[in-house]
């Protein structure tokens, strides 16, 4: 581990005598000049934590898994969202589907998306999300590969189902896997790129399907060859990330030793309790007694700067809160114009709606997590969390009908109706969790302690510590 003996902003700003011993046997505690320095237990100082050290240990990470996860994203996008263009292409005609069959093959997806996904996240856990990963991946790529051999509304059913389960826990997986190398401040804004994949694949997916709609074949529907690219595409790239993505800095064959021991205490001050914990189903289900329960291109820039301008301040709610406001604003915008007088506003009020689309999903993933140091409660909140939330895609898949066409008053009308309820709440919790901080620091007389005070192997239990501070 590197020597840095120049003062430097400490992440812990504790008197000398908070002396935290970690599960090796070694210690972090402040030294004289302000910063973070490891001990042995007899007191010797083993290495001071460098920032220049933690700025190349974050490159790396930056550059090798990054750009892995984002792809990986990137295929599960397309795969997810395939259904719709090839739905402009005939693949109602070509399996037969009437009436309300299509809206039931969309809304199919969520079921088992929302029912599995605690239990893929404990899996993955278990066996390490570097593992269980990829092995999802393989499994929805099959899924949509085998979307060429349906027939019939019952086959394209069938697939859908499966196609919800093997997604179910993936983006609560790379949200867990992600708090395993960065520290809480560094979260939103690598998360955010991440995520950007998403709208990057709604303006590439269309691209792609209108090139491949191009190929002419009498021997199948042109739309299946859509399904056969992406899906051999995703399968292809699962293998390569099986073998790839390393199951934690301690196994990352591209740091050295002094990394991967600096990659330990990063995370052991600044993100989980105990790093690596084994995973414990009692311990892990306790978070329940803490938490109740494009302008596509546009979206993904206005994303990447409410999530760095996020982790800059390290500020969460009045980001997310902003995210809520974009889209309702966007909405009720849209729903108060003439749309075929007014173009160019119309067009400005969707710009708007992507701008919040994506930053209240990405945040808030970031915000729980960013409270919860206890790895196994983690990540049974974000199994549960995050598809839970995307339950809501049964609620889209339902109210745009062909009936309210062209302007869809009624579907706009119950979406802005949701962003200002996300707007409200958020608010709300984020007012909550401010006097609460201000609360406890009444019961701290001698000094105002903040969130990054405190290390988080001390925060095991959360709230019900008196040294826990709310990250808002």
């Amino acid at each position: 581990m590197e020597y840095d003996k120049q003062s430097q902003e400490s992440p812990m700003s504790m008197s000398d005598e908070k002396h935290l011993t970690t599960s090796d046997g070694k210690a972090i505690e402040i030294n004289d000049g302000g910063e973070p320095a490891v001990t042995t237990a007899d007191g010797n100082t083993l290495a001071i934590i460098s920032p220049a050290a933690e700025r190349a240990l974050t490159r790396k990470f930056d550059l090798r898994i990054l750009p892995v996860l984002a792809i990986m994203y990137l295929f599960n996008s397309l795969d997810k969202s395939n259904l719709g263009n090839a739905k402009t292409h005939g693949l109602e005609k070509t399996l037969g589907l009437k009436g309300t069959q299509y809206n039931t093959i969309l809304s199919v997806f969520f079921v088992p998306y929302v029912l599995t996904a605690p239990f893929l996240g404990i899996l993955g856990k278990q066996y390490g999300p570097n593992r269980v990963l990829p092995l999802m991946m393989f499994t929805f790529g099959f899924c949509t590969l085998m979307v060429t051999a349906a027939k019939n509304f019952a086959g394209i059913m069938t697939l859908r189902w499966f196609l919800g389960m093997s997604e179910s826990a993936f983006f609560p997986l790379v949200i867990y896997y992600q708090t395993t190398f960065y520290r809480r401040g560094e979260l939103a804004c690598r998360l955010a790129i991440f995520y950007a994949a998403q709208s990057i694949a709604s303006a590439f997916g269309g691209l792609l399907a209108f090139g491949v709609f191009q190929i002419e074949s009498d021997t199948i529907a042109e739309w299946r060859y859509l399904f056969i690219i992406e899906g051999c595409c995703t399968i292809l790239f699962s293998f390569f990330a099986f073998f790839y993505l390393p199951q934690s800095a301690a196994t990352a064959k591209f740091l050295s030793p002094e990394e991967k021991e600096l990659a330990y205490y990063r995370m052991q001050v600044d993100s989980s309790s105990v790093v690596n914990e084994k995973f414990n189903l009692r311990e892990s289900f306790k978070i329940f007694k803490d938490w109740t329960m494009a302008p596509n291109f546009s979206g993904a820039v206005m994303l990447l700067i409410l999530a760095f301008a996020s982790d800059y301040t390290r500020w969460r709610f009045p980001f997310v809160a902003l995210g809520f406001l974009f889209t309702f604003l966007g909405m009720i915008i849209y729903v108060g114009i003439n749309v075929k007088s007014q173009l160019h506003i119309a067009y400005f009020a969707t710009f708007m709606m992507t701008w919040g689309t994506s930053a209240p999903s990405v945040l808030l993933d970031v915000w729980y997590n960013n409270n919860v140091a206890h790895e196994g409660r983690r990540i049974v909140l974000t199994s549960i969390g995050v598809p839970l939330a995307n339950l809501m895609g049964v609620v889209s898949s339902n109210i745009f009908q062909n009936k309210d066409a062209p302007k869809y008053i009624p579907a706009l009308a119950t979406t802005a109706a949701f962003g200002a309820t996300g707007l409200v709440l958020t608010l709300i919790l984020g007012v909550f969790m401010m006097f609460d901080n201000a609360r406890r620091n009444k019961k701290k007389a001698e000094r105002k302690i903040e969130v990054k005070d405190i290390p988080t192997e001390r925060l095991r239990d959360g709230p019900r510590v008196d040294e826990f501070r709310w990250f808002y």
